[in-house]
C-alpha cells in the first residue's frame, strides 16, 4: 500500500496523488486530504490515517509506503518514527517550515479546495513541534529531489540525509517536481522489495 500525503494548499486530488494512482495501479494509493497549515490538526488525523493504513496493509498482507511532497514530506518525517511503516518517500521535502513558510506569511489560497485562510507567524511555529532532531535512527528512507527547485534549495535535504538511505536528485524540474515518472518507477520497486522483507 501507498499513502500518499500532499503538500500545502494542494488536496488528496492533487496531480500528483492522481499520477501516483495511475502509475502505481494495481497497488492500493491512499490520498487523504488534511490541513496543512495547522500543525497539530494535521499530525492529529494524520496519525488516524496512518494507523488505519496500518490496519489495511496487515489486512492485504502488502508493505506500507509513506510518500510526502513537500510539507507531505515533512509530516511523513515525523509520521515515520510514531509508525512502524516499512519505507519513507519524500518528494522535494519542506524539512525546515518554520524558516521557509515565515517568506509566506499572510493570505493563502488553496485553489484544489476552492479556500482562503490566513497563515499566521503563529501557525508556521507550530510546525517545530514535530521536526526532526536526528535522522539517523534506521527509518528506510528514500529521497526524490529536483535541484531546479525554486522554493527549497535541494541541498539542504541531501545534506541532512547524507550517508542515511537513498538520495535520487534530478537535474533542472521545479518544487512542482517535475520527475514523476522515475519517481513512480522507483517507489514500484521500493514496493516490490519491501513486499518481499516486511513481516505483514
Amino acid at each position: 500500500m501507498i499513502l500518499y500525503l500532499h503538500g500545502l494548499n494542494s488536496a488528496g486530488s492533487s496531480h500528483k496523488g492522481r499520477l501516483l494512482r495511475e502509475g502505481l495501479a494495481p497497488i492500493p494509493v491512499d490520498c487523504p486530504t488534511y490541513p496543512v497549515q495547522l500543525a497539530d490538526q494535521a499530525v492529529a488525523k494524520l496519525n488516524g490515517v496512518v494507523q488505519q493504513a496500518l490496519v489495511e496493509s496487515t489486512r492485504r498482507k502488502q508493505p506500507l509506503l509513506l510518500v510526502g511532497s513537500s510539507m507531505g514530506g515533512f509530516y511523513g518525517q515525523y509520521l515515520a518514527r510514531q509508525h512502524p511503516v516499512d519505507q519513507l518517500v519524500m518528494i522535494n521535502p519542506a524539512l525546515r517550515p518554520w524558516d521557509l513558510l515565515r517568506q509566506v506569511v499572510g493570505w493563502q489560497y488553496n485553489e484544489a479546495l476552492d479556500e482562503r485562510y490566513y497563515l499566521s507567524e503563529a501557525m508556521v511555529e507550530a510546525t517545530r513541534r514535530y521536526g526532526i532532531d536526528r535522522v539517523d535512527d534506521g527509518v528506510p528512507t528514500t529521497l526524490l529531489l529536483d535541484q531546479g527547485d525554486e522554493l527549497i534549495d535541494w541541498r539542504i535535504a541531501a545534506a541532512i540525509y547524507q550517508g542515511i538511505g537513498t538520495t535520487h536528485s534530478f537535474s533542472g524540474g521545479s518544487h512542482a517536481f517535475e520527475h514523476m515518472p522515475e519517481a513512480i518507477g522507483i517507489i514500484r520497486r521500493l514496493h516490490q522489495d519491501r513486499s518481499s522483507t516486511s513481516p505483514r
